[in-house]
């Protein structure tokens, strides 16, 4: 043109800009959090403005990431609509699906689902079928957000996704109203129902307490597709048997046994598995043994079950602790015997498995049929049975004795209790002899923090003051290279100060080497007071913080050679004449204790030592005030508290009180404590009122609790009660890690430390109670328990209903076991007579006189338990009065044996019928 107007690039410019305009566009609405304008905005946009837009989103993405959580309600619906905006602008299906699937992009109402799907109504099916496939594989995704990718499948004709996640989602899909229904209607049924008999973990809708028959009721859904031909039913069957065999949690396990039992496998189908149901009475839990128990039953019953299999089934079974199954098992054995007498040889020393049994009753149910048969086997069998019957209860060994020859056992030995060995004290390792063997255990304790035993934590911490003080520029080089990635590196997360909510643990101090903490911050969190506190658990934590917080000071000058409360047993304790010695470095290098590290140093000092007398002159004659004040330390004898009660269970206004919320802790004044300590030290001076101290969260510096006290028991015992309550009241586990301190530490033993040991043994979970036992056997060897005071304990908590007779029953078994008789019945002895005299029968009770006859059958103890006649006297042949008479008897026999006199047909033995 004359003019030289160029109309092509005048209508590029004008497409650019409208191009840009949209692009710009959609970003504004992102900002704004406007997702139901991104799918018309994105569909204004070619491929090119897709990707420009696209490395705009991917940086708002990382904007917002980094916001706090104080801009929440702003940040959750740009998400959403990054979620939209990210999905239709990705040309990949794996970034697709990453998008997606992006955990900061989660959409939990899943009010983006529908948005997602709309962006992508246009894309290619073989592409739709990679990104669904690409999303079943994240199990998040593909359970919180299974609709989604149920459609893209449906969309692209891709194969059914069958990951654990995807069945997760399927599986809470179904309504529980119309299950049959949407199950028979819904083709993927049949692919899916298989996979979920070969997950790890059942899917949460399947274990749901739904009755069976009811329309919720999985199990009786699927039953009932099978007839219907809509699921394979042999496949099922082969899935459950399959399931159960793998074994797990009863939770999992209970939806593949109601499926097989509802299936109800064919004479065929039960005779085929022989191997597996010998397998699921051997080792699966109770009700799956019992089915199987039953199957094999009725197999044996028609004939099916040959001797060898019964024998092996038996083997297993008879071992097994629950009673329930082994009567069942000698009741089978008992009826076979008596279709085919000639399998005696066979069965008869299976039969004697049962001989060892801690129920005294399975013991004489077994004893009899023994003896019933017992003229059909050879004297190989009979010297066998003879030799399975030195386990038998000695309630049992005049029978024992009649049906195989007194000459078969040997003279009874005199009792001998046994007792663990007391634990020696250990001495800790010293400190790392070099800054590389330094760094090496400060990686390893900073990346366990809580898990981090308190031993290494400690000769970290001092290992840390010593080469501060000698090698400090190789310790920070050394330590900057090993922690350039640390959470907490460049000295701000997400903007915010990493150390403004606590230490960490032992990161405060590395950063603080590393310069990479505000000195205001340590200043201010090393004067701070700590107020006496309801909870004694936050004020131990504010402890080792306030420990914590003192040293990522001293690493910043080389002011200290090394710390004074670094310590030299295993417990945690220091020997007062090394503490002497380390004053005396200090005085002669012209350096002051620092004022935490020497308060934690006189708190961890074993009083009973016996360098303790000439420690305290020799601290004396320092002529330093803390040589005084460590001398006048020495010679204070008080514990720190005098113990803890615990309030009545019934409050008038309140109702129940939970055993947590019940203990009250008075500490005894100690001025010297209160006016002399750190602040935080202070409380542990006293108080002027009691205050309860519940314990309702997690304490990051728990492990290091007995540390803060090793050598006042009593008060450690105090602090731990609430712990130890939360294993009775809310069934928590773990929660009696502290006992052994307990057990090994120094200082005198107390009511407090029976209180604690009696709730212990009532915690409801088995590796707790286990953990109880070994502190009292230990306690016991030590010379430190008295059965006395723990038995009041016990017969106060278990009389109120607090914690259950069964779980001391167990502990109390549990203790006898290891050969500690004597000790167990002296625990008990006091706890019955409280027991015996309730007006109800204790439920629980039967049990706890089994234990205690046990006891005293092999211990030979004699006396008089009050309110054991009146219980023995009754008619019936209940546990509880079945027991209290064989311990009565027991108690006579030792007391005519006493006498010189004993009664051989006190012990009423068991009639055997031959």
């Amino acid at each position: 043109m004359s003019d030289g107007f160029d109309e092509a690039a005048l209508k590029a410019r004008l497409t650019a800009a409208r191009d840009g305009r949209a692009v710009n566009g959609l970003l504004t609405a992102v900002r704004a959090g406007r997702v139901d304008a991104v799918p018309g905005l994105l569909k204004e946009l070619d491929p090119g403005d897709r990707k420009k837009a696209l490395a705009e989103l991917k940086a708002l993405r990382t904007e917002v990431r980094g916001w706090s959580w104080s801009r929440w309600n702003e940040q959750v619906p740009i998400q959403k609509a990054l979620r939209v905006a990210g999905a239709g602008c990705h040309t990949g299906a794996a970034a697709a699906a990453a998008w997606i699937a992006g955990r900061d992009l989660a959409d939990w109402s899943r009010s983006t689902s529908g948005k997602v799907l709309e962006v992508l109504a246009d894309r290619d099916p073989a592409w739709l079928g990679d990104v669904a496939q690409r999303l079943a594989e994240r199990p998040a995704v593909a359970e919180s957000d299974y609709a989604l990718v149920r459609e893209l499948v449906t969309r692209s004709g891709c194969a059914v996704p069958t990951t654990d996640g995807y069945v997760l989602g399927w599986t809470t899909a179904k309504d529980g109203q119309r299950l049959v229904e949407d199950l028979r209607t819904d083709p993927q049924t049949p692919l899916l129902v298989p996979r979920i008999l070969d997950m790890i973990e059942t899917p949460a809708r399947l274990t749901w307490s739904v009755s069976p028959g009811t329309r919720g009721h999985w199990p009786t859904a699927l039953a009932r597709l099978t007839t219907e031909g809509v699921l394979d039913r042999a496949s099922l069957v082969d899935g459950c048997v399959a399931r159960l065999l793998r074994g797990g949690r009863l939770r999992d396990l209970r939806f593949p046994l109601a499926l097989l039992q509802l299936l109800d496998p064919t004479p065929e189908e039960r005779r085929g598995r022989m191997a597996d149901w010998i397998g699921m009475a051997a080792d699966a839990p109770s009700p799956v043994a019992a089915y199987a128990q039953e199957v094999l039953a009725g197999l044996a019953a028609g004939g099916e079950l040959s001797t060898p299999e019964l024998a092996e089934m038996s083997a297993q079974v008879l071992f097994r602790t629950e009673k329930k199954l082994v009567r069942a098992q000698l009741t089978l054995l008992t009826k076979q015997l008596r279709g085919d007498p000639g399998a005696a040889a066979a069965l008869l020393p299976v039969v004697a498995e049962a001989f060892g049994h801690e129920d005294t009753g399975v013991q004489e149910r077994a004893l009899k049929l023994v003896g019933r048969y017992l003229a059909t086997v050879d004297e190989q069998v009979l010297e066998e049975l003879a030799g399975a019957a030195a386990v038998l209860s000695p309630m049992h060994r005049q029978a024992a004795e009649e049906l195989f020859g007194a000459s078969e056992f040997a003279e009874d030995l005199p009792y001998d209790e046994t007792l663990p060995p007391v634990p020696e004290p250990r001495r800790v390792a010293g400190p790392a002899a070099t800054v590389a063997e330094l760094v090496a255990d400060l990686v390893t304790v900073s990346k366990g923090r809580v898990e981090a035993s308190p031993e290494a934590f400690e000769r970290v911490l001092d290992g840390l003051v010593r080469h501060a003080h000698l090698h400090r520029e190789e310790l920070t080089a050394a330590v900057t290279e090993a922690f350039a990635d640390a959470w907490w590196a460049g000295g701000q997360v997400h903007g915010r100060d990493p150390f403004a909510q606590g230490t960490y643990g032992v990161d405060v101090v590395t950063a603080a080497l590393m310069g990479q903490v505000r000195a205001s911050r340590v200043q201010a969190a090393r004067v701070r007071g700590h107020a006496p506190s309801a909870c004694v658990h936050k004020a131990l934590d504010a402890v080792v913080d306030a420990r914590l917080w003192e040293v990522a000071a001293l690493v910043s000058t080389d002011r200290l050679p090394f710390l004074l409360a670094a310590p030299t047993w295993h417990t945690g304790a220091i020997e007062p004449s090394v503490l002497v010695e380390r004053l005396r470095a200090y005085r002669d290098a012209g350096v002051d204790p620092a004022p935490v590290d020497f308060a934690q140093a006189l708190l961890r000092l074993r009083k009973g030592d016996p360098s303790a007398p000439g420690a305290a002159a020799e601290a004396a004659a320092l002529g330093t005030r803390a040589g005084e004040r460590l001398a006048q330390w020495l010679t204070e004898q008080a514990a720190l508290a005098p113990g803890a009660r615990f309030l009545a269970r019934e409050d008038g206004t309140q109702g129940r009180v939970a055993l947590v919320d019940r203990f009250v802790l008075k500490l005894r004044e100690r001025r010297g404590v209160r006016d002399e300590f750190p602040p935080a030290f202070r409380w542990l001076g006293g108080a002027e009122t009691e205050a309860a101290h519940p314990c309702h969260r997690w304490f990051p510096h728990r492990p290091h609790w007995p540390g803060v006290l090793p050598d006042d028991r009593e008060t450690l015992a105090a602090f731990l009660l609430p712990v130890l309550a939360a294993g009775v009241d809310w069934g928590e586990r773990g929660v009696t890690w502290g006992l052994t301190a307990l057990a090994e530490s120094d200082g005198p033993v107390g009511e407090t430390t029976h209180l604690a040991l009696a709730v212990a043994l009532g915690c409801r979970h088995t590796e707790d109670r286990l953990t109880a036992v070994d502190t009292l056997l230990v306690l016991a060897a030590r010379g430190d328990l008295d059965p006395g005071l723990l038995g009041a304990a016990l017969a106060r908590l278990v009389g109120e209903g607090t914690v259950k007779p069964n779980r001391i029953a167990d502990a109390a078994r549990t203790a006898a076991a290891t050969g500690a008789y004597g000790t167990a019945w002296a625990v008990l002895a006091p706890l019955l007579p409280a027991l015996l005299a309730a007006e109800k029968p204790v439920r629980g009770l039967g049990e706890l006189l089994a234990v205690a006859a046990d006891c005293v059958e092999r211990f030979g103890a004699a006396g008089e338990i009050p309110g054991l006649d009146a219980v023995a006297d009754r008619r019936g042949s209940s546990q509880i009065v079945v027991q209290a008479g064989r311990l009565r008897r027991a108690l006579r026999t030792g007391a005519d044996e006493l006498a010189g006199g004993a009664d051989q047909d006190a012990t009423q033995p068991v009639e055997i019928d031959q």
